[in-house]
């Protein structure tokens, strides 16, 4: 029996569950606003295998959310699943972000557009059917009044995650349906771990990074000064 302890810290959500056979037995989640990961991801860990009655070494593998999402939040996760898949041998599996943000939507019609927050007018986003096959390549892209029509203009189209509240006001095609309060969780990556793990779909712990997907930049702090 397979026991896969899944990470999800791509957004503000830090969410640890402990899943066997792909059903979550024991999850913890705190989303406050805030990026609380640095210090609440070790000990949610923690206070996981003591409820549950699993060590950390009866784990058979550990996955994580890859992003794209939040570059303090991604490489909060991946280290942390890193120092585990090291410290006791075991295979690293990644989870596509946004393809776990869809998991969370079950229409048997229309498509799926999970959208995570990229500050201003810009989301990261991909399109997926009813099945949470993907059917579009991941992208950043800015959204407008024009955005999706292709897809609007067919069908329902349902819109989620934190990048997705913004965007109300913009897109208002009578076929597109926002679900709210819908966050990346650790809850629909055990499902994705386990079929991963069935089929050993996994990462090179040494190599393995998140998938970013835009560029960090930091700006100086004189910088910083003169453009406010």
């Amino acid at each position: 029996m397979a026991t896969i302890l899944n990470i999800e810290t791509a957004t503000k959500n830090c969410s640890v569950s402990i899943a066997k056979e792909g059903k979550v037995i024991a999850i913890k989640e705190l989303n406050d606003g805030n990026y609380s990961h640095a210090e609440m991801l070790h000990p949610f860990i923690k206070e996981l295998t003591e409820e549950s009655g699993v060590s950390l070494s009866e784990i058979d593998a550990f996955a994580v959310s890859k992003g794209p999402g939040s570059y303090t939040g991604l490489r909060i996760g991946v280290s942390a699943v890193k120092g585990l898949c090291f410290s006791f041998d075991k295979p690293l599996i990644s989870i596509e972000t946004l393809k776990s943000l869809a998991s969370k939507i079950s229409e048997k019609k229309g498509l799926i557009i999970p959208m995570i927050d990229a500050r201003r007018m810009e989301a990261y986003t991909a399109v997926f059917d009813a099945n949470h096959q993907q059917i579009r390549e991941t992208k950043a892209e800015i959204i407008t009044s024009e955005s999706y029509l292709e897809y609007l203009e067919k069908g329902m189209v349902y819109f989620l995650g934190d990048g997705a509240e913004k965007c109300k006001e913009v897109i208002t095609h009578k076929n597109a349906v926002f679900v709210d309060n819908q966050f990346p969780s650790s809850n629909e990556m055990a499902g994705l771990s386990f079929e991963k793990y069935k089929k050993n779909d996994i990462e090179d712990v040494a190599y393995f990074e998140p998938f970013y997907l835009k560029d960090f930049i930091v700006i100086p702090e004189k910088k910083k000064k003169s453009i406010f």
